[in-house]
């Protein structure tokens, strides 16, 4: 049986409240996500929340019902709550019925798998989560191997930015790095690295991209330095026919990556 809190006071409420900064999900080495679609994505990709919390208010339902017998199988906890405590859980004023406690993944660039993929999105700076998340969901879109994030970007398991991903948080890879052992594992194995540029660049749709290929944007309003687009095996660019001189950062990318998804092996 889930265990109730009716306290706002109560020890494991102000736990899970800390997860919202970034400083106790660094220590904690914890994130939340909410939502039931979020965290039956995690389920089906074989992760389960270490503590499950739930809206006494909440609706019947098959799936949460499943995924409640497997966190408490599994040794987790499962917690029931009011609607207006998980309201101060999440920050949201109409909360998600259900919301979960993960154990934040490996973000080493060892633990990636190039080979496992054709693409791979990469993020230099990106300070939006929306961003982050939006990058997270093309990637799981075009079938990416995930998202390697550097130098400092937006945190990945920010509830901002999990919410955005609409559940690829559980999908994709998500490495962080400087940009100096990025390269530098980068060019230890295979990788053709492809930055987004406006500058010296071919167009995006005749480029000749080459598997396993890295698609790198920058910054959304200073783009990426010169001096890592010098690194680049190639830089394209995507023709502006309006005012605008370049697209956000996220739309970008899920446009050369589906561009150069229709130039690569996806076999």
């Amino acid at each position: 049986m889930p265990r109730t809190i009716t306290g706002f006071s109560n020890p494991t409420v102000k736990f899970l409240r800390s997860l919202r900064e970034k400083k106790h999900r660094r220590r904690e080495k914890r994130f939340l996500a909410e939502g039931l679609r979020l965290l039956t994505d995690a389920r089906e990709n074989g992760i389960l929340p270490e503590t499950l919390v739930m809206a006494t208010t909440r609706s019947p339902h098959p799936l949460l019902d499943a995924l409640a017998e497997d966190v408490a199988a599994a040794g987790g906890e499962v917690l029931d709550m009011d609607e207006a405590i998980l309201a101060k859980v999440t920050g949201k004023d109409n909360p998600q019925s259900v919301a979960g406690v993960f154990r934040e993944f490996d973000t080493s660039l060892a633990a990636l798998d190039r080979g496992r993929a054709p693409i791979w999105l990469v993020a230099q700076a990106l300070r939006d989560p929306g961003n982050l998340g939006t990058m997270l969901r093309t990637g799981d879109a075009v079938g990416a191997g995930g998202l390697i994030l550097l130098d400092d970007c937006a945190d990945p398991f920010s509830v901002e930015a999990v919410r955005a991903s609409m559940g690829a948080v559980f999908t994709q890879r998500i490495a962080q790095a400087r940009w100096e052992d990025f390269i530098a594992w980068l060019r230890g194995g295979e990788g053709q690295l492809v930055a987004a540029s406006l500058r010296d660049a071919q167009d995006y749709r005749t480029a000749p991209y080459a598997a396993p290929c890295f698609l790198m944007v920058g910054n959304e309003s200073r783009g990426l330095p010169e001096a890592y687009e010098d690194a680049c095996d190639l830089r394209v660019t995507i023709p502006m026919r309006g005012r605008a001189d370049s697209l956000n950062a996220a739309v970008a990318a899920a446009v050369l990556a589906y561009e150069a998804l229709a130039h690569l092996p996806t076999g």
